[in-house]
């Protein structure tokens, strides 16, 4: 079992989410996994600092700790060319600490660039061919590519590591989970669903599995649950909104209505640790083994003191 340290992009100014990197390092998180997003995804949250910059330094600034992203979507923002270098780079100034979570993307942040947002069958088109230009990238010398959506003209990824990153494909569904066995190294996901992990095995997935657990830790469950309503309410209108709403304003209109006790549904709230505990307990039960913390909180440095103090024992237990 391996515990995870999610770094809000959306929450948090790049030097801060450095520190807080160091400080999970430090707590013995395993690795830090980062949104890669344009836009938060409300406006009181008030950053979205470019993640493979702060993921650059956080490399500099630590020694052991592992980092991803969570996730990124190579096809529209990106062209996967410029993703196969970027995490070519970020594999090598790590010293192979990298993975590359990828996934279809949400219009909150690929709409910015002005070419649109496909649906969802043409997103995954979408998400295959930048696979497919991506792994030919990484098998090195200059490559072109003509596909539906995307193309490659004589590219040439000169710096590559000895190692290659792994890739985790992020999935929701029967189509995405066969994309993640055919062109990933692991299944990323959100939901402590079994039928994920077991269509991925079932496709000839062997790779780790990744998951988010939300969690939401303070002192008393009250201001957990105030904090979580405030920045991370959106989380519970489903991936359905979640993908296609353009702007935070969208998805402040789209949240008004989440009540506190839809909070204390979705997010394991305040500090009891059996609460934490059993929430990261239906995710390994589900079959994932890579499991991301991502607080709401309103205090990173208190959540990770509770995890080095209280939690981080038990969770490793789990497996």
């Amino acid at each position: 079992m391996r515990i995870g340290y999610k770094l809000a992009a959306e929450g948090f100014g790049p030097t801060e989410l450095i520190r807080q990197a160091v400080r999970a390092e430090q707590a013995g998180f395993d690795f830090v996994e980062i949104s890669d997003h344009y836009h938060p995804w409300l406006d009181v949250q008030g950053h979205s600092p470019f993640a493979w910059t702060v993921l650059g330094a956080i490399a500099a600034r630590t020694d052991r700790i592992g980092l991803a992203t969570g996730v990124t979507c190579p096809t529209v923002r990106y062209h996967p060319a410029i993703i196969a270098q970027a995490a070519a780079t970020l594999a090598i100034v790590s010293n192979d600490r990298f993975v590359l979570g990828v996934g279809s993307g949400e219009r909150l942040n690929e709409h910015v660039v002005g070419q649109g947002f496909p649906n969802a069958s043409g997103r995954h088109e979408l998400l295959r061919e930048a696979l497919e230009i991506i792994r030919r990238l990484w098998s090195g010398g200059y490559q072109s590519y003509e596909g539906k959506h995307l193309r490659l003209e004589d590219a040439r990824v000169f710096d590559l590591p000895d190692r290659l990153p792994l890739i985790a494909v992020a999935a929701s569904g029967p189509a995405s989970v066969k994309l993640a066995a055919e062109f990933g190294d692991g299944l990323f996901a959100t939901e402590p669903k079994p039928d994920l992990v077991d269509n991925y095995r079932a496709a000839g997935g062997t790779g780790p599995r990744y998951a988010e657990v939300a969690v939401a830790w303070a002192p008393d469950e009250e201001q957990a649950v105030r904090a979580a309503w405030e920045t991370s309410r959106w989380s519970v209108t489903g991936w359905k909104v979640m993908s296609e709403l353009p702007n935070p304003v969208n998805f402040d209109a789209a949240s008004r209505t989440v009540t506190d006790d839809d909070i204390r549904q979705q997010f394991a709230v305040g500090p009891d640790v059996e609460r934490h505990v059993q929430a990261v307990r239906k995710y390994a039960e589900a079959g994932f083994d890579h499991l991301v913390l991502q607080n709401a909180g309103p205090d990173p440095d208190g959540f990770i003191d509770f995890f080095e103090r209280e939690l981080a024992d038990r969770l490793r237990a789990l497996a």
